[in-house]
């Protein structure tokens, strides 16, 4: 890439961090005690501090004990899987899925077991889960608000997939954990409100990260939390820190554990991200690109103007504007746009999208 280049194809910041981010990490890298570096579990206050916010947030009630911290979603998702699956168990997940998710499910010894995303509304098929659901099932892992899609699962999906869940529990006779990737939950456009899982089914995992919220997806900070009801917390819980012992990499380092408090209301420019998203669903739009308006997200999903996906991004790397193409995502005949990029970037790509469009 060069620097008239115009990068769209990862969540990556283009632009230099909050400041009140780097202060609260240059205030907490500062030693105040000879153990300020020393091996670290779990930082009471940074917990303290996340359970009250998240309760506030999504309206639940959670107490320090119910956060486990992590090193972020990808740490808080390690540790769930860890904590729940078995090799021979069977885990299903949603596609278009996180790059990642096959693999950690894979990390375990369990097996993937991939249902598709509704083909019209990009809401979760319900029917579908239900039906790979078998004697084996030990987790369901959905991403809401969905990655690349935009989708927030409504509460109606929500409630119908907890329903889904008790009853083949009970089927069973075991308890089969949801574990829901909330990365986005606070990267939200029209005013939008964010319904957890955890408010309907107990038995949930809610996996946050501040890496998002923030755009520092190389300062890996978040937690696996807990909702009110989940069945035998306390053993849960303890499977957790278990996994967090043997699988030290996904505990949080020192600084980032004290700067959470300060690190936790921050949050990046949600009004600026709906404009470029704006500006970018009406310009492509004109050009005569399919898309729909995401919720949520850092992404745009627009349909490809000719099949091969992968062809077109390449042709559009050419003209120095990088794109995802949705092969790498699961979703053929799309391609993916970051809203990361800047507003610069944004006006010199919009005559590259226009002149593909026409097959210039």
């Amino acid at each position: 890439m060069t620097a008239e280049s115009a990068d769209f194809t990862a969540g990556n910041p283009q632009e230099l961090a909050l400041p009140p981010y780097v202060a609260a990490l240059t205030r907490w890298s500062v030693p105040q005690d000879k153990d300020w570096f020393a091996y670290k579990f779990l930082d009471r206050r940074a917990q303290e501090v996340a359970a009250a916010a998240l309760g506030d947030r999504l309206g639940l009630a959670f107490t320090p004990d119910d956060i486990v911290l992590c090193r972020g979603a990808f740490g808080g998702l390690a540790l769930a899987l860890g904590a729940v699956l078995d090799p021979g168990d069977e885990a299903i997940f949603v596609s278009p899925p996180w790059f990642f998710y096959e693999a950690l499910i894979l990390a375990t010894g369990a097996t993937p077991v991939r249902v598709r995303v509704q083909a019209d509304t990009f809401d979760l098929d319900v029917d579908a889960i239900a039906g790979a659901i078998t004697p084996r099932t030990r987790v369901v892992l959905i991403k809401t608000p969905h990655n690349p899609t935009g989708k927030i699962y409504p509460s109606a999906t929500l409630q119908r997939l907890a329903e889904t869940l008790t009853a083949a529990s009970a089927h069973h006779g075991h308890t089969i954990y949801l574990i829901s990737d909330e990365a986005y939950s606070r990267i939200l456009f029209d005013g939008n409100a964010f319904p957890t899982p955890g408010r309907f089914y107990p038995a949930s995992f809610l996996i946050h990260t501040y890496s998002t919220s923030t755009l520092a997806p190389g300062q890996r900070l978040g937690y696996v939390a807990l909702p009110p009801g989940m069945p035998l917390a306390e053993r849960v819980r303890e499977a957790l820190l278990l996994t967090a012992i043997t699988h030290g990499m996904s505990l949080p380092d020192a600084v980032m554990q004290y700067a959470l408090p300060e690190i936790e209301p921050l949050l990046i420019d949600i009004a600026h991200l709906q404009r470029k998203r704006d500006r970018m669903v009406a310009a492509l739009r004109d050009m005569g690109y399919e898309l729909h308006t995401p919720e949520a997200t850092l992404y745009l999903l627009p349909r490809c103007p000719i099949p091969d996906d992968v062809a077109f991004a390449e042709s559009l790397a050419r003209r120095d504007v990088f794109v995802l193409s949705g092969t790498t995502v699961e979703m053929p005949g799309y391609f993916r746009i970051s809203l990361t990029a800047t507003d610069a970037m944004i006006e010199r790509a919009l005559p590259v999208f226009a002149a593909a469009a026409r097959g210039a």
